[in-house]
């Protein structure tokens, strides 16, 4: 009867307690509810640029629209000329190198390799006009910044393609120029999505889509979210904007860090709190990028110049991605990517042009941190492969022309000749070319801050916390509980389980033991008193 209601007892307490870690109530985060209601609410634009007399008048050039918003913002364009943003570099302290000025200028990625010698194609990225040769532009001439680019909210600007950063030929001045104000995703996704030659190639957590997208791709952009614009995180003081993009900035500067608006102590759960210590937001909170549109992970260089009867060509991969082009070589493109982890601490390396070749692959940037250094924490990233031409003797990369709007001027994307194209593009930046040329293989690092996935579909402990094919196998040099073995701590840990299995046999066994001598004395006591009462 007792081991009946015993029985009972327990299965009720198992239920409740069922009840009570699968059911419990949702916890209103209140930091959570606040920071939405603050997003919710969109600016209201103090002036209407469309009823202001400086901008009633066709402008039959960019420039003009230009002197015509520093006629108001007179101190504007002194600002933008500071920036990165205006002179395709910043000073920045690299170790073992000391203070450089960094950026597209003299940095080299294994996209389109570099600017230099190219301006006319790249400048359509560039904050500015008439931008064909970055060693002789005019950064001093503010009537070539470009306001428009970055402050249209008609959404019909658009930069011509190869004209040197101009705008594109059908686009109204007059119309772009009474539509300005603060930026929205189409300004900053003009460049910032299409960089490397189409959509998402580079980042592969910045894309087209994101200009509509759902709380499942961007919980922070989505069209039926808060539905963000890029500057309420990146946001500017004196058009010096906050965040850096490290393929091309080195020190830990004007970051822009989730902890902004999130606090270091997000969450409800103590224990997830302490993970912040060491492991960045978007560790766990973007799982998978590249989630609608693929995004180029690797590049062959060596591949390129192959025609068919003569002319280029190109060929896709079966979701229309270009997996070959005759001026670029071959390429991989995935979507839906599990991120790479890397320790980080804000600081990066770069392969400068000119740098020697010491080591293959080419580490273009390479991300500082380790888990012994305390101001790491561990990212996700997208590891960028490839290869592409150097000099054999002088045993550093080459920065070819590739670009030229007519053929026989040595650029390769006409031409097809690498000897010719790395003469040019060698003799324009002052630096020899042997004749001599390979093809050596690089990496590049891209941190992944884009994407976030909403919390119910963050990155699970288990996922981490397991000693097979988890996310963070690759990553050495500490311990992770649930992934690693400590032959110290399992000697422990077993004689522990052990000894107390043997100390609850033991207790078992003593109460055991008791229970049957006590039944016993109860045995004898009864016999006495059945005995005497006999006597009696």
């Amino acid at each position: 009867m007792k081991k009946a209601i015993l029985l009972i007892i327990g299965f009720n307490l198992l239920i409740l307690i069922g009840i009570y870690v699968f059911k419990q109530d949702d916890v209103v985060d209140i930091k959570l509810e606040k920071l939405k209601q603050t997003y919710a609410v969109k600016p209201i634009a103090s002036v209407d640029h469309s009823k202001l007399p400086a901008l009633q008048k066709v402008f039959k050039t960019p420039q003009e629209v230009t002197l015509a918003c520093i006629s108001c913002h007179n101190e504007s364009a002194k600002e933008v000329m500071t920036s990165s943003h205006w002179n395709w570099e910043r000073a920045g302290y690299i170790e073992g190198r000391g203070v450089e000025f960094l950026g597209k200028k003299n940095i080299i990625n294994n996209y389109c390799l570099s600017s230099k010698d190219n301006e006319q194609a790249c400048a359509k990225c560039h904050i500015g006009y008439g931008m064909k040769n970055n060693d002789t532009y005019n950064y001093r001439d503010s009537s070539n910044v470009d306001c428009m680019v970055c402050h249209d909210n008609s959404e019909t600007y658009q930069k011509g393609s190869s004209m040197a950063g101009n705008p594109d030929r059908n686009v109204n001045l007059a119309k772009v120029a009474q539509s300005v104000g603060l930026p929205i995703k189409s300004n900053c996704g003009s460049c910032h999505f299409y960089s490397g030659g189409g959509n998402n190639v580079k980042h592969g957590d910045l894309e087209e889509a994101q200009f509509n997208c759902s709380r499942d791709v961007d919980v922070h952009m989505a069209s039926d979210g808060l539905n963000m614009e890029c500057v309420a995180c990146h946001t500017a003081t004196n058009h010096q904007m906050k965040g850096r993009l490290y393929s091309v900035s080195s020190d830990d500067q004007n970051r822009a860090y989730c902890e902004d608006c999130h606090t270091s102590t997000p969450h409800l759960d103590k224990i997830l709190n302490t993970h912040t210590a060491r492991i960045a937001c978007q560790t766990c909170h973007i799982p998978e990028y590249a989630k609608v549109n693929s995004t180029k992970m690797d590049w062959k260089w060596s591949d390129a110049g192959k025609l068919k009867d003569g002319k280029p060509y190109e060929t896709e991969d079966s979701l229309g991605n270009h997996d070959y082009m005759s001026i670029k070589g071959s390429f991989i493109w995935k979507r839906n990517i599990k991120p790479d982890y890397v320790w980080f601490n804000g600081n990066a390396g770069h392969y400068i042009i000119g740098d020697k070749i010491t080591s293959t692959p080419i580490q273009l940037n390479t991300l500082n941190g380790s888990y012994n250094d305390k101001y790491s924490k561990i990212i996700p990233v997208k590891i960028s492969t490839g290869d592409q031409i150097y000099d054999k003797e002088y045993n550093y990369l080459i920065i070819p022309k590739l670009f030229d709007p007519e053929k026989g001027d040595s650029a390769y994307w006409q031409d097809f000749n690498w000897n010719d194209a790395a003469t040019a593009g060698m003799k324009h930046i002052g630096l020899p070319f042997s004749g001599s040329y390979g093809f050596v293989n690089t990496e590049m690092y891209w941190p992944i801050n884009h994407m976030v996935s909403p919390k119910e579909k963050s990155v699970s402990c288990a996922e981490c916390h397991t000693r097979d094919n988890g996310r963070l196998a690759k990553l050495g040099g500490f311990y992770l509980p649930g992934r690693d073995r400590n032959t110290l701590l399992d000697f422990f840990g077993k004689w522990l389980i052990i000894l107390s299995i043997i100390g609850v046999v033991i207790h078992n066994s003593m109460r055991i033991f008791t229970a049957y001598r006590n039944k016993q004395v109860e045995t004898k006591i009864i016999n006495y008193k059945i005995n005497d009462d006999d006597n009696e």
